[in-house]
């Protein structure tokens, strides 16, 4: 069985790391440099830096930063926000990412996917899908940083990423998102049995023993989690000794 990846987020909005609750309340979780260098010591698998105003407010993501943080790492680097063509993603991977996500502008025009994945392969492409479970209990996709609700399901476009060439699905609930409750199983499971790409669970760690269910009973690929770790309610260390101890296999 593959090692099952724990991986930190860094959400960065003007070149701080914030955390917040269904992607509103964000409130200041410290230095993304500091972070970041902090996490690939206690032996976080991956990082992800996600700057998560960058579509709404229409400009770049901030590749000095990037550059800062990378130069810390000794582990893979995902970099996302405000990328809508393959020259952005030249730029990021010129200054230390080692993957992109992308979210708002591969919605809008899903040949993005494809392009990127023939110029960088797939395993450099992660597609984010931010969604929302609604009243009728169907899962839709939001756009924006959560601000713009689509009429499209989340099946439908994780499949159709699938089919473009996304090389993995991070996928995070809103509903979830920040509250500490646990991770959406339900939905996180249809995908995994549904598709042939690795899924990235988001949103909604708080407690040890949601990592464990989010493993074995929605079978994920890998885990994303932001303010547990920031605020030093979980470290790495002793997440890894408890899944370790359930039988789940993680990287030492």
């Amino acid at each position: 069985m593959l090692c099952k990846r724990i991986i930190p987020c860094l959400d960065i909005k003007d070149g701080r790391t914030v955390k917040g609750t269904n992607f509103v309340d964000l409130r200041d979780a410290g230095d993304p440099v500091e972070l970041g260098a902090m996490y690939a010591r206690q032996g976080a698998d991956e990082l992800v830096f996600l700057d998560i105003t960058a579509t709404v407010e229409k400009r770049k993501t901030l590749v000095e930063l990037v550059r800062r943080i990378a130069r810390e790492l000794d582990i893979p680097f995902t970099v996302g926000g405000g990328i809508s063509n393959i020259s952005d993603v030249h730029a990021l991977l010129d200054n230390g990412a080692d993957k992109i996500s992308i979210n708002t502008a591969a919605f809008r025009d899903p040949g993005l996917l494809r392009s990127m994945a023939k110029e960088f392969g797939s395993q450099c492409i992660v597609l984010a899908i931010d969604i929302k479970q609604e009243d009728d209990r169907e899962w839709y996709v939001y756009l924006n940083g959560g601000r713009t609700k689509t009429e499209m399901k989340a099946m439908d476009w994780a499949r159709r990423g699938c089919d473009e060439g996304a090389g993995e699905i991070l996928l995070t609930s809103m509903n979830h998102d920040g509250t500490r409750q646990g991770f959406a199983l339900g939905i996180l499971k249809e995908m995994v049995d549904e598709l042939s790409i690795p899924v990235i669970a988001s949103g909604g760690g708080g407690e040890l023993v949601h990592f464990k269910d989010v493993f074995q009973k929605a079978a994920v690929d890998a885990a994303l989690a932001a303010s547990i770790f920031h605020f030093n309610e979980i470290s790495i260390p002793v997440l890894k000794v408890y899944l370790t101890e359930n039988n789940i296999p993680v990287r030492k």
